[in-house]
């Protein structure tokens, strides 16, 4: 049958049609990824977050689908799908970690991204050795952001025990910090390569870095025609956005005269 997706009335058969065929793929035929697009559906054209929720579990829990295994991370950080939660950032965690052991590279990129952030609640114990392997293989899946997060720890180095350290003290106060004192060693060098590759991932920030490290020799020889290269490549994505935003905040706006 073909839908006049114009009429209102072929839009409502339209999807509530595609509702029964997910439920179909994930309860008759147990298609994960079937299932995912159900998870998808309750979430999205529903606003049924509860159930939602349940579907993104039980497909990462039953068929170890990756991405259903983040979704429900992020359920479960935000403490969305079950009312008055506060959130489970430990829960969080656990499928964060599980969907990166299934190469889900958000997946990584989170579980990493938990684990060397001092930030993070208490829930949390902070292993930046472990966290820099995560964010490692979320790069190496081609994650930008994982990729810009690497660069800025190589940039600064990220220090064991940073609570020792008080950046505003005068530097006669200062402990010498010692190689030793590093997880991650300041390396402007691998700095510049995840900067690089980020960008090339299409992460405005990484740019914007790759344009000042050009600029500076950080990491590269100076050069000032690639500064001005990739300043020019950061200034044009964020023209991008600023677009797309726009464009987001128009659409809206029809809809609220609607």
């Amino acid at each position: 049958m073909a839908y006049d997706l114009k009429k209102e009335s072929d839009v409502k058969e339209y999807i509530e049609k595609l509702g029964v065929e997910y439920r179909f793929g994930c309860y008759s035929e147990k298609k994960p990824e079937v299932c995912h697009l159900l998870g998808d559906y309750l979430e999205g054209i529903k606003k049924d977050f509860e159930k939602a929720s349940k579907v993104y579990k039980s497909t990462c829990d039953d068929y170890g689908y990756a991405k259903s295994c983040f979704k429900f991370g992020n359920y479960s950080f935000l403490g969305k799908g079950k009312s008055g939660s506060k959130g489970d950032p430990k829960a969080a965690f656990n499928y964060y970690e599980k969907g990166c052991n299934l190469n889900d590279s958000d997946s990584c990129l989170h579980s990493g991204l938990l684990l060397v952030s001092r930030s993070m609640p208490k829930e949390i114990d902070r292993d930046v050795q472990k966290g820099l392997t995560y964010l490692t293989k979320s790069c190496d899946m081609n994650n930008a952001t994982a990729c810009f997060y690497l660069s800025g720890m190589h940039i600064s180095g990220v220090q064991i025990k940073p609570e020792e350290y008080n950046p505003h003290a005068p530097p006669t106060t200062q402990k010498p910090v010692k190689d030793s004192d590093y997880i991650v060693q300041k390396d402007m060098k691998k700095a510049f390569e995840f900067a690089y590759k980020a960008c090339e991932l299409r992460n405005m920030y990484a740019c914007a870095n790759l344009s000042q490290m050009y600029s500076r020799g950080d990491g590269t020889e100076k050069n000032e025609k690639e500064a001005e290269k990739y300043k020019k490549i950061a200034i044009e994505m964020q023209e991008e956005i600023k677009k797309q935003q726009q464009t987001l905040q128009f659409q809206q706006g029809l809809k609220n005269t609607q």
